[in-house]
């Protein structure tokens, strides 16, 4: 590797590589551009030194940092690797279930190569995609993954870009393709040192977590881009999770969102598989996921958070915050039949009309929707699970409409068997004064919700890192057992009936009753009936004639007339004749 890095505040910059003696200079070259005229080998750890200061700093795009966001890059090859997916095509979203999982909680051992031991069981319960919240380095041994500063480089305690390398090959050994969860929004606040190398963020501006990217430079968005091109070409990921795309504030011409689009579509052509960009965004503007000939940004896909909402609060009945626009059952029909429940509605959490109505000629697959994820858990005050407040009946539910969705289903690691630990917020700051901060601000956040902030843990204390582990040794016994069955069932489900996968929204018609609080959901000759409420309900069912699936065996059909048993739901045809 031949040693060049953008430092343009920087009227001096040395190369600091301990193996070769005394610091190297480096020449400017133009645009702010520093090289020198040497090649480092695999291995060899550097640093640059600006200006004369005592210590160097990593690379900014180091793809390897053996310990840790302050101390000396290491030069990494991904040539290296002898790849054995060369027959791997692919996989297309459309279609396609996701599971979203943290690296550190995923397994005891919480590293890249004991994840790859745990592959047969998705492939077994039916995923087609693994989504990965980030592994870019941060400071400290554990961490959602959020507070990153060095995007190019693998978590060293997850086992570094290498093990990386070795995880996507077993996932598409197993049929699965990988997405990976990528923060170009902002950078974490213990080790972020590009700042001093030139001018990456926008101290003037900032967002929920600190400064905001400034992508008015030509080489900030360099780095962004460059970034997504090497974990699609150089670890060969088969897509990207864009976070928190709202707090990209971007005022050139073309959007870096649409860049991103062009960027990754043109590499999909030279390696001839397809390749997903999936933004989570908090706007509601389906000009995301549109064709750029028709003004879009042309990404794959994009999060809709209403569906999740209009789900949970018809499961929970808890309608404080953001959730109380979704109290109706009628947001759910809403949310299932146009994506959006606010599309330029009235939003009472935000105190103005939000959002805007999606094209239905868009296809529903474009949507990624789910009944629990990192942030919906994460960010509750104690990390409690939907399986730590709702019956079985009420699990079966979430699984239902999680997986026949019209929309692409998201699972969170452990809820395809109602996992009984919980997933709560966790640090591992080395700095004490950031650490406590960092409780002290999450007790504040919950208290001004009304929380009891005694019941929110320490996410500093390591006992919250371990509570947050999945218990694999569950998944086979009792509650667990049956809720695992079920997402297998459904599962399986979706891809044998072709209804299921068809990405028309004007195909989706649905209903509720919210005195009975029963929910129907029709997907062209076959209808998903929930109910919701604590009793029984009985209601005409004309035309289907054959069960496919049932959470509850005392649901029946009689003569035209359907009861389900309280908090259960069926899946009910009309059978080809």
């Amino acid at each position: 590797m031949i040693p060049e890095v953008w430092a343009p505040r920087a009227a001096a910059v040395a190369l600091r590589a301990p193996s070769r003696g005394d610091d190297i200079p480096l020449q400017r070259r133009e645009g702010g551009w520093w090289r020198a005229d040497i090649e480092l080998e695999s291995g060899e750890e550097y640093g640059f030194v600006l200006d004369g200061a005592d210590a160097a700093r990593p690379d900014p795009r180091s793809r390897r940092q053996p310990r840790g966001v302050h101390d000396l890059s290491a030069v990494f090859d991904p040539g290296e690797h002898e790849w054995r997916d060369a027959a791997w095509t692919g996989r297309q979203l459309a279609g396609g279930l996701v599971y979203e999982l943290h690296l550190g909680t995923f397994t005891p051992e919480g590293t890249l190569d004991a994840a790859a031991e745990r592959l047969a069981h998705l492939v077994d319960l039916g995923v087609d995609f693994v989504e990965l919240l980030p592994v870019n380095s941060f400071n400290g041994v554990h961490n959602w993954g959020y507070d990153g500063v060095l995007w190019y480089a693998v978590h060293e305690a997850y086992g570094g870009p290498a093990a990386y390398q070795r995880f996507v090959d077993a996932c598409h050994a197993a049929g699965l393709g990988v997405i990976q969860d990528v923060v170009y929004n902002h950078l974490g606040p213990s080790g972020n040192y590009l700042p001093e190398f030139g001018p990456y963020l926008r101290d003037a501006e900032a967002n929920t977590w600190g400064s905001s990217i400034d992508l008015d430079e030509a080489e900030v968005r360099r780095h962004i881009i460059d970034n997504a091109l090497m974990w699609l070409r150089d670890h060969h990921v088969d897509g990207l999770r864009l976070d928190a795309v709202h707090a990209l504030v971007d005022n050139r011409p073309v959007h870096i969102l649409q860049e991103l689009a062009e960027s990754a579509d043109a590499l999909s052509v030279h390696l001839g598989r397809p390749l997903t960009l999936i933004a989570e965004s908090d706007m509601n503007d389906a000009r995301l996921i549109a064709a750029r000939e028709a003004d879009g940004y042309g990404l794959t896909a994009q999060w809709s958070d209403d569906y999740h909402h209009a789900l949970h609060v018809a499961l929970t009945g808890e309608t404080s915050g953001y959730y109380a626009d979704f109290a109706p059952l009628s947001a759910l029909v809403k949310a299932s039949t146009r994506g959006f429940f606010h599309d330029g509605t009235w939003s009472s959490f935000r105190g103005r009309n939000h959002g805007h109505p999606i094209d239905p000629r868009i296809p529903t697959w474009r949507l990624v929707t789910f009944s629990q994820d990192h942030d919906q858990v994460g960010n509750r005050a104690a990390g409690d699970r939907l399986s730590q407040s709702l019956d079985e009946g009420g699990l079966a539910i979430a699984a239902v409409l999680t997986v026949l969705s019209p929309f692409t289903p998201m699972l969170f690691m452990g809820e395809e068997w109602a996992a009984s630990t919980p997933w709560q917020f966790f640090t591992s700051h080395p700095e004490p004064e950031l650490g406590e901060a960092t409780a002290r601000g999450r007790r504040a956040e919950f208290e001004r919700m009304g929380w009891d902030e005694s019941i929110v843990p320490d996410p500093q204390d390591p006992e919250t890192f371990q509570r947050s582990k999945l218990r694999w040794d569950e998944k086979d016994a009792g509650v667990h057992a049956r809720i695992l069955g079920l997402y297998r069932r459904l599962i399986a489900l979706r891809r044998l009936r072709g209804e299921f996968a068809d990405p028309d929204f004007r195909a989706v018609e649905a209903a509720a009753d919210e005195e009975r609080r029963w929910f129907r959901l029709r997907r062209g000759r076959s209808e998903i009936v929930v109910n919701f409420a604590p009793e029984a309900v009985s209601l005409p069912l004309a035309g289907a004639d054959e069960v496919l699936l049932a959470t509850d065996p005392r649901a029946t059909i009689d003569d035209g007339e359907l009861s389900l048993p309280p908090r259960s739901a069926i899946v009910v045809t009309q059978a080809r004749g």
